[in-house]
C-alpha cells in the first residue's frame, strides 16, 4: 500500500440530506453535467455530453444488470425475514451461470430479522404457481439455499418476487418505477445488486448521437456488489479492506484498448476499475503466466522492478485468451484506487457525485487531484443533486 497514510478526514465534506436525490428526474438526460477540464469548471446539461468529448473518444460502459435482490419471506408466526442476495455459491460462483440455475441455488446473503430464523430451518414463499423454500445453512456467513420444483430459472423467480435494491441512503421503499429507472438502458448481464449509476443518464437518443459523431462505444461487465456502499471506517484509508467484485473482459475490449489513438473515457467508476484491472492482470501475467484473474487491492502498490506499458500489459492478456481458446475472461477485482495511484488506461471519467469519506471519493481525488474539493464545492453551490439518482460530471484532467 502507499507508504504515506491517507487521512480519510481530508476526503469528506458536508452533504445535507436534502441534497441526496431520492427520485430520478422524469427524463434521464435532463440532469445537470459539471464539466471539469484542465482545472476549469463549467456547468452544462447531460444531453450536451456528445459535444464535449474529443472526436477520438472510446467510451466504455458497464453493461451489468441490477437484479431484484431483496426477497421477503413471511413465517407462520407472521415474522418477516428479508433475504438480500449478495453473491452465488452453488451451483456456480459465476453470476451468469447462477442466474440460469434450476431447482436449487445457494447464495451468500445478508438477512434482516435474523434472530427469528434458526439455522437449518426452512421458510417458504409462493411465487406465482411455484413454492420456493429457503433454508438457512450458515447463520454466521449468511448462506441460504433455495429450492423450487418448477422449470423456471432462478432469475425468472426473483424477477417475479424480488424488490429493487435501492441504496441505503435513499430513505424510501422501492417503487415499481425503480425497476426501470434504477437500471441503465443498455443493461444486459444480470448480477449487480447496485446500479452503475453514471450510466443512468444515457438515453437511446444520446447513444445514437454519440454513434453519429463517430464516438466509439464498448461494453465491459462489473457486477456491482453491496460493498460499493461500504464506508471507510478507519482513519488511515490505506488500511480499509476493499470489497471484491466479479468482472468480465472480452477479446474485443482488449483489442480496442490496443488502439493507441483512442482517448479512453470510462462511464462510471465501475467501468474505470474494470479497465484498470485489465492492465494489472496483464502486468501480473508478465511476472507469472500462471496467475489467475484476481486483482487484489495491493497489486498497484507493490514494489516491482518495472511495470509494462499499457500495450505490453494488454498484449499479455490477449495472449492468455488465445492460448486458452477464450473470447472473454471472467475474474474478480478488489482494485483500490486512491490518491497516489497512477492511471494506466483511462483519461476521462463520467461519474455522479459520491458519498463523503467513501472509496469513490478517493478514486475521484486520485483522478483529478485536490481539485475534487473545487468540483464538489461548485456542485454544492449550483444546486446539483447528489448520489445514485443525482446529477453527473465529466472529468477530463
Amino acid at each position: 500500500m502507499p507508504m504515506e497514510p491517507i487521512d480519510i478526514n481530508h476526503y469528506t465534506y458536508s452533504l445535507p440530506s436534502e441534497r441526496i436525490a431520492l427520485f430520478p428526474l422524469e427524463n434521464r438526460d435532463q440532469s445537470k453535467l459539471l464539466v471539469y477540464q484542465q482545472g476549469k469548471v463549467e456547468h452544462r446539461q447531460f444531453q450536451s455530453l456528445p459535444d464535449l468529448l474529443p472526436s477520438n473518444t472510446l467510451l466504455f460502459f458497464n453493461d451489468t444488470k441490477v437484479i431484484p435482490a431483496r426477497l421477503h419471506f413471511t413465517k407462520e408466526t407472521g415474522a418477516v425475514i428479508e433475504v438480500f442476495l449478495l453473491s452465488p455459491i452453488a451451483p456456480s460462483t459465476l453470476l451468469a451461470e447462477a442466474m440460469v440455475a434450476h431447482r436449487v441455488s445457494r447464495w451468500k446473503c445478508t438477512i434482516g430479522n435474523l434472530k427469528r430464523w434458526t439455522e437449518g430451518k426452512r421458510i417458504e414463499k409462493k411465487i406465482g404457481d411455484t413454492s420456493v423454500q429457503a433454508t438457512l445453512l450458515d447463520e454466521r456467513e449468511g448462506v441460504v439455499e433455495f429450492h423450487w420444483e418448477s422449470d423456471q430459472s432462478f432469475a425468472e423467480l426473483i424477477r417475479l418476487s424480488g424488490e429493487t435494491p435501492l441504496p441505503p441512503y435513499i430513505k424510501r421503499k422501492a417503487e415499481g418505477s425503480d425497476r426501470e429507472r434504477y437500471q441503465t438502458v443498455y443493461a444486459h448481464y444480470e448480477g449487480a445488486v447496485a446500479a452503475p449509476t453514471a450510466g443512468l443518464h444515457f438515453t437511446p437518443g444520446i447513444l445514437e448521437t454519440l454513434q453519429h459523431k463517430g464516438i466509439t462505444s464498448d461494453y465491459v461487465t462489473l457486477h456491482v456488489s453491496a460493498g460499493t456502499f461500504q464506508p471507510v471506517k478507519v482513519q488511515n484509508a490505506a488500511e480499509h479492506i476493499m470489497h471484491n467484485e466479479q468482472v468480465v473482459i472480452s477479446r474485443k475490449n482488449l483489442e480496442n484498448l490496443m488502439d493507441e489513438s483512442r482517448f479512453i473515457v470510462a462511464v462510471g467508476t465501475t467501468s474505470l476499475r474494470t479497465l484498470e484491472s485489465s492492465y494489472w492482470f496483464g502486468a501480473n501475467l508478465l511476472q507469472d503466466p500462471t496467475k489467475e484473474f484476481a486483482i487484489t487491492q495491493h497489486d498497484p502498490y507493490q514494489q516491482r522492478s518495472s511495470l509494462p506499458s499499457k500495450k505490453g500489459a494488454i498484449s499479455a492478456v490477449l495472449r492468455y485468451l488465445e492460448s486458452n481458446h477464450q473470447s472473454a475472461i471472467t475474474g474478480r477485482t478488489s482494485l483500490y484506487i486512491m490518491p497516489g495511484y497512477t492511471f494506466r488506461i483511462c483519461r476521462g471519467l463520467v461519474t455522479n457525485f459520491h458519498q463523503p469519506g467513501s472509496t469513490l471519493i478517493l478514486l475521484v481525488a486520485a483522478f483529478v487531484g485536490n481539485d475534487w474539493k473545487k468540483i464538489y464545492s461548485e456542485a454544492m453551490a449550483n444546486d446539483y443533486r447528489f448520489l445514485s439518482y443525482g446529477d453527473s460530471s465529466l472529468l477530463l484532467p
